[in-house]
């Protein structure tokens, strides 16, 4: 096992048990097109939805790198279920809710699990008890596993052009099973149609505004750490398809009577280059998130130049994690090309993250602008 993986301590066992079950079921995920909810469960065990709820409702308080590990190592055992995993965010931007409202939800479930469609915002109509919310939304990751379900909406002049998030049981959502992708294929990120449902004020609120609680991790930059969490699971995709590499193919005769791989300079070569090039992305990724998280420890807030770098740091780790996973697919030879092979798997999935619109080539763009100190699009950083 590579050392970044390696257990910290014998509490890890049951995370272990969960990745084990992850790579025996992982085939039976892709048939699905989703997590089914007992897997969503084990998830529950392991503290993925508690991550960032409070610990008076509950909750861990984990920092971002060590939630960000956390999905790593799930990662790497599957990018889907990952994947989904990473939506034990949400809990952070919930923050912007109503405090009767994030306390009701999570004190009474902290493992309570949410699915979001923001874009595009549907118009809602505003009523006296609340908005009347229809419409259809594509992308809604996890939502066949979700306890809530939330839309974005627009319409009404109280959210300064944002988008405001209604927020739904599954009940009153039909999901449309539209999606069927050959990356990121287990996510089940269907269209999500409501027609016509009344939503309390108090379920609603503004994407992108500002939270209402008081702990630290509520005021750690929002839109970078939902890039964040998803630019993770490339890295924990790359992880594996490298691990392959130097575990399985290195020691690999060709059918040709070729020596084993590991012993080819163009593999020692490629190999190498991809684990340096893997390997700075991560430190930089965790190196800035954690230097980010010590200013929230100390100064309250984030500068403004750290939240472009935390976003410049999810980008970069994105496409390296991309770029890794397709340097050990070219590595892996003609083994490689076998339907539902590790290495076309771990390729695929970690250029579907990188294409994620927070993640995309754009945002190479955005964040030299920031760092410029010129305008940067709407929600960047």
């Amino acid at each position: 096992m590579n050392q970044m993986f390696a257990p910290a301590h014998s509490a890890d066992s049951e995370l272990e048990a969960v990745e084990a079950e992850i790579r025996a079921r992982r085939g039976e995920f892709g048939g699905l097109g989703h997590i089914p909810r007992d897997m969503v469960k084990s998830l529950k065990k392991v503290g993925v939805y508690r991550a960032f709820v409070p610990k008076a409702l509950g909750g861990d308080e984990m920092s971002p790198a060590e939630f960000c590990r956390l999905i790593e190592r799930i990662a790497k055992a599957d990018a889907s279920t990952g994947w989904v995993a990473s939506f034990g965010v949400s809990a952070v931007y919930l923050g912007a809710l109503p405090r009767e409202t994030f306390e009701a939800l999570y004190g009474a479930d902290p493992d309570l699990t949410f699915a979001g469609s923001l874009f595009p915002p549907q118009v809602a109509r505003e009523a006296p008890e609340g908005f009347i919310v229809s419409g259809r939304w594509p992308y809604c990751s996890g939502c066949m596993g979700a306890d809530i379900i939330g839309v974005g909406t627009k319409g009404d002049d109280q959210t300064g052009g944002l988008p405001r998030m209604a927020i739904m049981r599954p009940h009153q959502v039909r999901i449309d099973p539209t999606w069927d992708a050959i990356g990121l294929g287990a996510t089940g990120s269907h269209d999500v149609v409501v027609e016509d449902v009344l939503v309390p004020h108090a379920m609603t609120f503004v994407r992108g505004g500002p939270s209402l609680r008081s702990e630290p991790i509520f005021r750690y930059p929002a839109m970078a750490l939902a890039a964040q969490v998803l630019a993770v699971v490339g890295l924990g995709t790359a992880r594996e398809a490298l691990d392959y590499i130097q575990g399985q193919t290195a020691s690999k005769s060709s059918i040709t009577g070729a020596p084993a791989g590991g012993t080819r300079p163009y593999l020692q070569a490629g190999f190498a280059q991809a684990e340096a090039e893997l390997s700075a992305a991560r430190a930089y990724f965790y190196d800035t998130m954690e230097a980010a998280w010590e200013q929230v420890l100390h100064g309250g807030k984030v500068q403004a130049e750290m939240n472009v770098k935390l976003r410049l740091a999810a980008t970069r780790a994105a496409h390296s994690g991309a770029a890794a996973a397709r340097t050990a697919f070219e590595l892996g030879g003609t083994d490689a090309l076998r339907r539902g092979h590790v290495l076309n798997r771990c390729m695929i999935d970690a250029a579907a993250v990188a294409q994620h619109a927070f993640l995309g080539t754009g945002t190479w763009t955005f964040a030299g602008a920031g760092l410029f100190q010129q305008p940067t699009p709407p929600g960047y950083p």
